[in-house]
């Protein structure tokens, strides 16, 4: 007996559900492409999601499918022996009513019964004569005339039937009768399509899980990242929380030991570099003093003792100079010195150091007025506008310009100078400790200038880089946080 009912194969009924399934898993080729763990969380639990509704919904289907057809299967062969007994009866008293007789046999709405007499060999059909035995498939005639009975399923106007063949061999005829299917049809089409939407919310659900999921996964790696990001910004003294999770709790305790390490090691670095410094200071400022006697003398000396002279004092000076730069950024590292802060026009400032230590002549220009005030360590400014006006001079010919803006949120200072520039592959290097550009690499200096105007940049909320001016020297930017005074607590 074929099954010619809907589709051939369960399967087929999720064509649309399985057409996503191909197009998902030929995405999977691409999964190393997923940028972030949480994307690849996500599509786990929804490939998972889908997967399992996928396979529950087809044995749901087909388990469903397989009860219904047997259902109505069972029911039309009942009503068809019964009315085959009807027709055995009533055919046997008066034959030649036969026709009469199968019009007037009950059969479901929809449904068509055909009698076959074997001594004339005639068919007669319901009317109207819409359906006759050249409609039913001619492997369920064939079977049963002869002699066997019969049940076949096949389509007739677009609709699906099954037809069931009996012999009743007391009159020698042949009883057919079809039955539509079309209510377990819609049914079945009912199903297949709730089961479809079943999948794409079971699949939307698993992929909300997912991300539900990465977010508790992730907590504890951003809780990670953002005390790292503290860690980096100087905050040593930062500390993951102590966890319940065992595992979380051993990454919380491994990364907090590993910054106590890095922390430890950072002070003793620091306190090595301060008392280094410290203990050269005396004997540095012994030789600088001696420098200052000889230099009174310098007259007395000969020509070449003169020149040696000057190598010596240009040497104590760039030596006392390094030894006051490194106490400066110990000073820095170790957080020592309080801040003191007031509300000063930071234009008027840096005007006024440029002047007072001989850079007077260089171009300068503000857009801030005269009443425009700031909140800051005017300490700092000065460190940080001496030190790049400084490094003008000794390693780029000199500063061409001075110019101080700002908006809501930040201030800058800039300065330009008439050197070559800064090569792209230098501009972040020049701001380390004891680096020098190619350009200064003969020039006298310590290479801590830079750095130290990095580090007050910080302190003041802000940051210093290099980038090139239009005449083809170097520009240098320090930003820093703009503090009005009224949002200031407590006496400056």
């Amino acid at each position: 007996m074929t099954d010619e009912l809907g589709d051939k194969n369960p399967r087929s009924s999720f064509e649309r559900s399985n057409n996503l399934a191909s197009t998902v898993l030929r995405n999977l080729r691409s999964l190393r492409n997923l940028r972030g763990l949480r994307g690849r969380i996500v599509l786990y639990f929804s490939l998972s999601a889908f997967a399992a509704a996928v396979t529950l919904s087809i044995v749901t289907y087909a388990s469903t499918r397989a009860y219904l057809l047997n259902q109505r299967s069972e029911a039309a062969t009942t009503q068809a022996i019964n009315n085959a007994q009807v027709l055995q009866a009533l055919v046997a008293t008066n034959p030649a009513d036969a026709g009469d007789i199968v019009t007037n046999i009950r059969t479901e709405k929809g449904g068509f019964a055909v009698l076959h007499l074997v001594a004339d060999d005639l068919f007669f059909a319901q009317e109207p004569l819409r359906f006759t035995q050249s409609n039913l498939p001619t492997e369920l005639v064939t079977k049963t005339l002869q002699g066997s009975s019969h049940r076949q399923r096949f389509e007739f106007g677009g609709e699906p039937y099954e037809a069931l063949g009996i012999s009743i061999k007391s009159i020698g005829a042949h009883y057919f009768e079809a039955f539509p299917l079309n209510d377990v049809e819609r049914t079945l089409n009912t199903i297949r399509t709730t089961l479809t939407f079943g999948i794409l919310l079971i699949t939307i659900a698993g992929g909300v899980f997912g991300l539900s999921s990465s977010n508790s996964v992730l907590r504890p790696l951003r809780r990670v990242a953002n005390v790292a990001t503290d860690i980096a910004s100087g905050g040593l003294d930062v500390r993951l929380e102590d966890e319940r999770d065992p595992e979380l709790a051993l990454l919380a305790s491994s990364f907090n030991n590993m910054v106590d390490a890095v922390q430890s090691r950072i002070q003793r670095e620091t306190r090595f570099a301060s008392d280094v410094s410290h203990e050269l200071r005396s004997p540095i400022t012994a030789l600088a003093t001696a420098v200052d006697v000889l230099q009174s003398r310098r007259d007395d000396l000969s020509k070449r003792n003169q020149q040696a002279f000057d190598i010596i004092a240009s040497q104590v000076r760039r030596f006392d100079r390094t030894v006051l730069d490194l106490l400066e950024l110990s000073r820095l590292d170790a957080g020592a010195g309080k801040t003191q802060e007031e509300s000063v026009n930071l234009a008027d400032l840096v005007k006024r150091v440029a002047q007072r230590h001989g850079f007077g002549d260089v171009s300068f220009v503000t857009t801030l007025n005269n009443e425009d005030q700031t909140v800051l360590d005017k300490r700092r400014v000065e460190r940080v506008v001496l030190n790049l006006l400084e490094n003008a001079r000794d390693h780029a010919g000199g500063a061409t310009a001075i110019s101080v803006t700002g908006d809501q949120k930040m201030l800058r200072i800039v300065v330009e100078d008439a050197g070559a520039g800064v090569a792209v592959s230098e501009r972040e290097r020049i701001f380390e400790r004891f680096a020098r550009g190619t350009a200064s690499r003969n020039s006298t200096g310590s290479g801590l200038g830079l750095a130290i105007v990095q580090e007050h940049a910080r302190a003041l909320g802000g940051k210093a880089w290099v980038e090139d001016n239009s005449n083809g020297g170097a520009r240098f930017i320090v930003s820093l946080t703009r503090q009005n005074p009224h949002e200031t607590n407590g006496d400056l």
